[in-house]
């Protein structure tokens, strides 16, 4: 059941699969065990997609068809990148779904590439970058990859999966080893970062080691981190239930520090769901008016808000912009805007699919105006922070510094970019820190008259 519905997900054309395998999974009644194997299937497909295209290109004759290939992508997930799925048992239940999803001939297609996968696959790396599983302790017998040295951005779409526009850019600003690192990094599911609402570090992380939920210091004061494969344990435990820890990062956490809030103050959070950094601010004693575009990304933001205890501190609004805010300035303004998601690749790696040129330059449309619009409801003397979770500079320092050549009011007194630091093998090893898990930037304004 997990295996066809992972096919069904790859199959709906939904841009955000992952997202979608809760709902699915309740759709279908699914138990823990088997959410988990569609989870890991989604989530290693997203992740890895150039790289099964790659390998699709080479063991398999001519085009195979969207159907086809999606069960192919699915196989080689199980083969390749998941433990504890035998060689058997993957192959029979591939041929089975392609028998009642495919044609006949897609059928034998199967037995045969699934036949020459398996058995050119060996263990260990023979250091061989057209051959070797980046990641994985796999290589195989024949070049799959491009090579590095004559096609390096072709080399790390197959090999990192990572689109070659982006490491284009990350390579002409952070060299290649780091571009790499920040490539490799977005191939595993990141360690949960978690901020401590309410009581000590040291306390949350002794209650949550009673609970079996291991954690170790983010670089942070506020902030743990604990191994991804105890979310579930960590979403349903008392502290979560309390309010007393919440999942953010840390790159998202000094964001919102940089509004600098303070008790008695009026703040204006713009794009607030699903509320981390709305919470950071009422926290404060502030009072805030958090605004999003919908009623369903305002309930996100209700339940954060109710579950930390904080939801009488803050006024929601639906508003896409400030459109429908009502008329008053703000002493402090956090435009925490939509963006192309580069610094949290790992948490969310669909989005390395989704940005094309054009839409990349219509998110720059949008993110200029909601900037022009939150600096129009600043007091003066008061503070605006622009903030996203990219690291595209067209979406951050260049644009910032674009809106302040126009507005002579403004002064930039802090930015800061941050690069995630994700635990990951080979090239990221020499980047391995204690965080942060997401990448970001942040500029505070300040408005003089």
């Amino acid at each position: 059941m997990p295996r066809f519905t992972a096919w069904r997900l790859l199959r709906s054309g939904s841009i955000t699969p992952l997202r979608d395998v809760d709902a699915e999974a309740d759709d279908r009644g699914l138990d823990a065990r088997d959410r988990g194997l569609l989870r890991r299937l989604i989530g290693t497909e997203v992740r890895r997609r150039a790289t099964l295209r790659a390998l699709v290109r080479c063991y398999a004759r001519g085009k195979p068809s969207a159907d086809f290939s999606a069960h192919l992508h699915l196989a080689m997930v199980q083969a390749l990148f998941l433990d504890r799925i035998p060689d058997h048992a993957l192959a029979s239940e591939t041929v089975r779904l392609i028998e009642e999803t495919c044609l006949p001939a897609d059928v034998r297609n199967a037995k045969g590439i699934l036949h020459a996968l398996l058995l050119s696959r060996t263990r260990d790396h023979v250091g061989n970058p057209r051959r070797d599983i980046i990641g994985r302790p796999y290589a195989l017998d024949r070049d799959v990859f491009h090579d590095p040295e004559e096609h390096p951005l072709l080399w790390a779409e197959d090999a990192l999966s990572m689109p070659a526009p982006l490491m284009k850019g990350w390579i002409a600003r952070h060299g290649i080893e780091r571009a790499r690192a920040l490539a490799v990094g977005a191939l595993e599911e990141p360690e949960l970062s978690l901020r401590v609402a309410r009581g000590t570090r040291e306390e949350l992380a002794a209650e949550l080691s009673s609970l079996g939920i291991a954690t170790r210091h983010g670089r942070h004061g506020s902030v743990l981190l604990a191994s991804a494969d105890r979310a579930e344990a960590l979403l349903h435990s008392a502290p979560m239930g309390e309010g007393r820890v919440s999942v953010q990062g840390e790159s998202a956490l000094r964001a919102a520090e940089a509004v600098q809030a303070q008790s008695g103050e009026t703040l204006l959070d713009l794009c607030a769901a699903p509320g981390g950094k709305t919470a950071v601010l009422a926290q404060s004693g502030a009072r805030v008016v958090a605004c999003d575009v919908s009623e369903a990304k305002l309930a996100r933001l209700r339940s954060t808000l109710e579950r930390l205890g904080l939801a009488q501190q803050v006024e929601l609004c639906i508003s896409n912009g400030t459109a429908d805010v009502p008329p008053r300035e703000f002493d402090g303004v956090l435009v925490d805007a939509p963006c192309t998601n580069t610094g949290v690749l790992a948490q969310r790696p669909e989005a390395r699919w989704r940005f094309g040129p054009k839409a990349r330059a219509e998110l720059v449309t949008l993110q200029s105006r909601l900037l022009r619009e939150g600096a129009q409801r600043v007091r003066v003397g008061g503070r605006l922070v622009w903030s996203t979770c990219s690291l595209e500079p067209e979406e951050n320092s260049r644009l910032v510094r674009t809106f302040l050549a126009e507005a002579s009011e403004f002064k930039l007194e802090e930015e800061a970019e941050s690069l995630p630091e994700n635990s990951a093998p080979d090239t990221a090893a020499q980047f391995q820190g204690n965080g942060p898990t997401d990448g970001g930037y942040f500029a505070r304004l300040r408005r003089y008259r």
